[in-house]
C-alpha cells in the first residue's frame, strides 16, 4: 500500500528521533529535535555519536528529500512527531494548537488583514509553532514578517526547527512573554492564551489587569501585553476559554478592553473540537483603537458549525462577508 507524502516524512522523524533518543540518553522530543537540526543542514551535528548510529542515521536520511515536500506535509508530518512526544511528556504546559483552530485562524486573518500586501505578526505563546506557521503557509501570497516568543526552551527549539524545515522565516525570543519584549509594535497578534496564574507577582505589577490580591491571571497580562505591542488600528486573534469574562478578575478586564480596543467578533468554537465541554474555546478578535477608527455597528458573534459540514460552513462564510460588508467595508 503507497503511504502518503505526510507519513513518509513522519517515519524518517520517527525512526531518526528513537534512534537518537537512545544514544543520547534524552527525551523523545529532545532528540526530535536534534534530527531535525540534522535534516535542515543536510548531516549529522551530534558529535558524540558512535559510528554505527551515524551509519544508521545516514542511511535514514537518504531516504528523504525534505525539498520534495510542500511547507504544509513538513508542518503536518513534524505536528504528528511533536504530538506522539508530548504524549510521553509530563509537562502540561506542552500543548499543541489543532490544525482545525488554526485553519479558522488563518481564514479570519486574512479577511481581516485583506487590505495589506504585507505586515507584521506576533504569536507571544508560539509554543512549539504549530499555529503560526499553520497561518503563514495558508498566506504564502502575502509578505509577512513573523515573531514568536516563549519561555520554554525546548518548545521553541522545536518550532525554530519547524520553521527552518518549512521555510518560515520566523524570528523567535526565548523568553517571558509577560517581560519587555524587544520586537517592534506589529500589525497583528494571534495566540492560544495560555490559561493559568502568573507566578511572578513583581513582574505582574507593571500590568493594569494585575490581581488586588494574590497571583494575576496570566491570560488577562497576555491580552494586555498583546494590545500594548500592536500598533493603533491593528487586530488582534485570541484563542480564549468560553469563560473568559466569568471570573472575580473579569470586571477590570472587560474596562480594559472598552478602553483599549474595539471588539469586532467572538466565534464559538464547536463543543465537538474537545473533549471536555468544558475546555471549550472561542476565537475573539480585537482591533486596537486608533483616532480615526470607528467601532463595528454590531459585533461578529457566531457559533461556528463543525468544519466537516461543508453545507453549514459555507452558510457561515456567507454570513461573515455580509457582517463584513456591512461593518468594515461601508466604514
Amino acid at each position: 500500500m503507497k503511504i502518503s507524502p505526510m507519513e513518509t516524512i513522519f517515519n524518517i522523524f520517527n525512526e531518526t528521533a528513537t534512534i537518537l533518543q537512545e544514544e543520547l540518553n534524552c527525551s523523545y522530543l529532545e532528540a526530535l529535535a536534534e534530527t531535525g537540526e540534522n535534516l535542515f543542514h543536510g548531516n549529522i551535528i551530534q558529535e558524540e555519536l558512535s559510528e554505527l548510529t551515524v551509519k544508521r542515521l545516514q542511511k535514514k536520511y537518504s531516504e528523504l528529500n525534505i525539498d520534495m515536500f510542500s511547507q504544509e506535509q513538513i508542518r503536518k508530518a513534524y505536528q504528528l512527531a511533536i504530538l506522539k512526544g508530548m504524549k510521553d511528556s509530563v509537562q502540561s504546559n506542552h500543548q499543541m494548537t489543532p490544525d482545525s483552530i488554526g485553519l479558522v485562524f488563518s481564514y479570519l486573518i486574512k479577511k481581516f488583514m485583506a487590505e495589506l500586501s504585507s505586515f507584521s505578526l506576533l504569536d507571544p505563546a508560539v509554543g512549539t509553532g504549530n499555529l503560526l506557521t499553520t497561518i503563514l503557509n495558508q498566506m504564502d501570497d502575502t509578505e509577512i514578517t513573523s515573531y514568536g516568543v516563549d519561555i520554554d526552551d525546548l518548545l521553541i527549539k522545536l518550532a525554530y526547527i519547524g520553521a527552518n524545515l518549512q521555510s518560515q522565516p520566523i524570528q523567535f525570543f526565548n523568553q517571558d512573554s509577560l517581560e519587555p519584549l524587544f520586537i517592534e509594535s506589529v500589525d497583528a497578534v494571534v495566540c492560544d492564551l495560555p490559561v493559568g496564574y502568573y507566578p511572578n507577582d513583581e513582574g505582574a505589577e507593571k500590568y493594569t489587569l494585575k490581581a488586588d490580591k494574590g497571583h494575576s491571571y496570566a491570560h488577562h497580562l497576555f491580552i494586555e501585553q498583546s494590545i500594548n505591542q500592536t500598533k493603533p488600528g491593528g487586530y488582534l486573534f485570541f484563542l480564549i476559554p468560553n469563560g473568559l469574562f466569568e471570573s472575580e478578575q473579569s470586571p477590570k478586564l472587560h474596562k480594559f478592553l472598552s478602553e483599549q480596543v474595539n471588539i469586532q467578533g467572538i466565534l464559538k468554537l464547536p463543543e465537538s473540537m474537545f473533549k471536555n465541554p468544558n475546555a471549550a474555546k472561542s476565537i475573539f478578535v480585537l482591533q486596537k483603537k486608533a483616532p480615526s477608527l470607528k467601532a463595528p455597528k454590531q459585533v461578529l458573534i457566531a457559533n461556528l458549525p463543525s468544519l466537516s459540514n461543508q453545507s453549514s460552513m459555507e452558510n457561515m462564510i456567507g454570513k461573515i462577508d455580509k457582517w463584513f460588508m456591512e461593518n468594515k467595508l461601508e466604514q
